[in-house]
């Protein structure tokens, strides 16, 4: 859909800002001085987009987004096997996306597509390679990454710097300190420390925030001791595991994560 400012009486585009024919803009979209947005691209209603953006194309984001100034979203991904396929980024509902974020379109390996989920804050020059699939209420502190194909769950908060390795998977509730280096998979719930990341706990202030009881807290420690910090083998590990994991779904989903992990944990 062409930009038509008198058809959209309620939209508010600066006059300087550059829109392909072919996107879609809901009716009442800001877009901000300088900013341009591609071919096939899709906003819908409420989003605010700044200054200096730039959205390329095939990208769908959803309602009430805020985007600030300098972002760079649904560009192609920095592969090297990438050769101009077809892919897209998909981006969900009431989002804060900050200054100069860089998130990338998906490849023909990972499915060719990129998801960011919805009531997300990425601060400022956080990265988001492609294929990555990001859950909901997810925090990036400045400048964290994630190379490609990485996979964050529900309500994990990765701290200032930290950098996670291609093709890993961090867990619903996971915090992680400034500056940790991933390599490994990390399970739900756990806190991981250090420069070369470490497993230092269980997250329980994430936990409580979220209305995780008191017996739910505990069991999840328990599950941890045995799941995370114990060296025996994964199979006696899930055997000793097996009431708690039967009592309380929410140790169970930290079961399957370890369980389906391929990459292995850290610890």
């Amino acid at each position: 859909m062409c930009r038509d400012t008198k058809a959209k009486v309620n939209q508010v585009i600066h006059q300087t800002a550059i829109i392909d024919a072919t996107a879609n803009i809901a009716d009442d979209v800001s877009i901000g001085p300088y900013s341009i947005i591609g071919a096939n691209v899709e906003i819908d209603s409420g989003s605010w987009i700044g200054p200096h953006v730039v959205i390329s194309g095939p990208t769908k984001i959803g309602k009430e987004n805020k985007i600030f100034q300098f972002a760079s979203i649904g560009e192609d991904p920095q592969d090297l096997k990438f050769s101009g396929e077809t892919s897209y980024l998909e981006i969900g509902d009431k989002n804060t996306i900050r200054e100069n974020v860089t998130i990338s379109r998906g490849t023909e390996d990972g499915g060719n597509v990129t998801r960011i989920g919805s009531h997300n804050l990425l601060m400022a020059y956080v990265h988001i390679a492609h294929d990555c699939q990001i859950g909901n209420h997810i925090i990036f502190a400045n400048s964290a990454s994630c190379a490609g194909h990485v996979e964050v769950g529900d309500k994990a908060i990765l701290g200032g710097f930290t950098l996670v390795h291609q093709f890993t998977k961090i867990g619903a509730h996971c915090f992680t300190s400034m500056g940790a280096i991933i390599n490994q998979d990390v399970p739900p719930y756990v806190i991981v420390a250090s420069s070369y990341g470490k497993a230092s706990g269980i997250n329980k202030v994430g936990l409580k925030r979220s209305g995780y009881s008191d017996e739910v807290i505990r069991a999840i420690v328990n599950a941890y001791k045995l799941m995370v910090r114990s060296r025996k083998p994964r199979e006696q590990v899930m055997e000793e595991a097996a009431d708690l994991i039967k009592a309380f779904p929410e140790v169970k989903l930290m079961a399957d994560f370890i369980v389906q992990s391929e990459r292995g944990i850290i610890r």
